[in-house]
């Protein structure tokens, strides 16, 4: 079996869907994220913020490194056609980032949302070719479309769809895969605790449907009272202080069609 270099580090990619680089506070943002903050003050925050504006085409160039039109996703798996780079097929000349780490002595695990899997081949007929499993993660717990029920998700593990507990009222999906990729990283390091891990970990709460567990709204219980255009002048201020944005920067105006 491969083997990692010596002190090759494990990797933690979060990926938060449709969150602005402006929504937690570590970058200034409204949306209280201790941790986050804390490993950024021990290190960097960056200052630059690329997506595709969707996410389907952001996560195949985020894995690949590619640009999207490159893999065949520039648009959403739902709306793919036969134009070369509009398939939602990636090419095997494009492997991702977790291929090339499992090569190389990696553990992977995949967790959440991927939405990267041709639509005509997310049945149980396949074929698997694309999904998380056959592109380079060894695990897969989460689901293949855009969104998916916070309280009754569309769960697949590995390639296997598997029943969400019915009748628990505490259930809530992203309890659930925080309980899972913990679980995993445990299994992992208990049994290969000398592996390296590479994680993709792909929440789905801040995307449609937002079903907030009661106990969060009643945390954020009037702290957005003022309204967006006042959250944004806020959260510019506090981006000046911290120095992720230059200090001349001024917001778009809110156009016209939009109300307040």
């Amino acid at each position: 079996s491969p083997e990692a270099p010596k002190g090759a580090p494990n990797i933690l990619l979060i990926l938060a869907d449709d969150v602005g680089f402006g929504a937690s506070s570590t970058f200034g943002g409204p949306i209280p994220t201790p941790t986050l903050e804390t490993l950024a003050k021990a290190g960097l925050r960056y200052t630059e913020f690329h997506t595709t504006s969707i996410c389907s085409p952001t996560r195949a160039a985020l894995l690949t490194g590619r640009n999207h039109h490159q893999v065949g996703f520039g648009t959403l798996v739902e709306t793919a056609n036969n134009y070369e780079g509009y398939t939602s097929v990636i090419p095997k000349s494009a492997v991702t980032v977790a291929e090339i780490l499992k090569d190389n002595g990696y553990a992977t695990g995949m967790f959440g949302k991927y939405h990267n899997v041709p639509d005509w081949e997310t049945s149980q007929a396949g074929p698997f070719d694309h999904w998380p499993t056959y592109m380079g993660f060894q695990h897969f717990y989460g689901f293949l479309g855009g969104e998916t029920n916070q309280w009754s998700p569309a769960l697949i593990e590995g390639t296997t769809p598997i029943e969400p507990p019915h009748g628990d009222p505490s259930y809530h999906f992203e309890r659930d895969l925080a309980d899972h990729a913990i679980q995993w990283i445990r299994q992992q390091k208990s049994i290969a605790p000398d592996r390296p891990l590479f994680i993709d970990y792909a929440t789905s709460a801040a995307h449609s449907p937002h079903q907030v567990p009661k106990d969060w709204i009643a945390k954020f219980k009037g702290q957005f009272d003022q309204g967006w255009d006042k959250v944004r002048e806020e959260t510019l201020a506090r981006q000046k202080v911290l120095g992720v944005v230059p200090q001349g920067t001024q917001l778009t105006v809110r156009p016209k069609e939009i109300p307040a």
